[in-house]
């Protein structure tokens, strides 16, 4: 390999990590919505929002597999972690958005996605995002348009994992086929049920 190619790549991978810095060094929220092609779509759409990345978190087992988190039975729920810059969105606005892009009457799947692996569940992380988490809880309940009680568990979050590459950007990669799950499973019509449309 020459000296000017390790070069190049040397200066590749020093600016790929230093932009990965800039992202990990800001705030993050974890949500489970469902299918995490979906959550991660949403929350993309949403100015502030730095990166989100699809995975697994709430189980015991380390470093989960799609396989074996989708099979049930590790504790693991799929999440998004969200990035965001606090300079143009807050946890609060998050958590705003959260609730109008999940069905939160269920704790048993979302939409045509049913078992545990699918509920939702807000994973706080530390004292400040439990407390506006739960706020957020109950200004939802006094305020929410529908009469079915909410489902949605408040949890302190553990590890994260993301999920494997191909999971990643999902709805750009394949827009065809997640286009095709997103309306086959109704969670757009689900949603405009709940909250009418926003």
């Amino acid at each position: 390999m020459s000296e000017r190619l390790c070069l190049t790549l040397l200066l590749t991978l020093m600016v790929i990590s230093s932009a990965q810095a800039q992202t990990n060094s800001k705030p993050t929220a974890i949500f489970a919505g469902g299918c995490f092609w979906c959550m991660e779509a949403d929350f993309e759409k949403l100015p502030g929002v730095l990166d989100v990345v699809s995975g697994y978190s709430g189980g015991t087992l380390v470093d989960p597999s799609y396989e074996q988190v989708s099979r049930g039975g590790t504790g693991h729920l799929e999440v998004v972690q969200v990035a965001y810059d606090p300079k143009q969105i807050d946890y609060t606005r998050l958590l705003d958005y959260y609730w109008r892009h999940i069905d939160p009457t269920r704790n048993d799947g979302q939409f045509c996605d049913t078992g545990a692996q699918y509920r939702p569940a807000i994973f706080y992380q530390g004292e400040k995002q439990r407390r506006l988490a739960e706020a957020s809880l109950a200004e939802i309940e006094r305020t929410k348009p529908f009469n079915d009680r909410l489902r949605v568990e408040l949890l302190p979050a553990g590890p994260f994992y993301p999920a494997e590459a191909y999971h990643q950007d999902y709805y750009r990669k394949n827009p065809i086929r997640y286009n095709f799950y997103r309306y086959r499973c109704g969670r757009d019509a689900r949603l405009e049920q709940l909250w009418g449309i926003d």
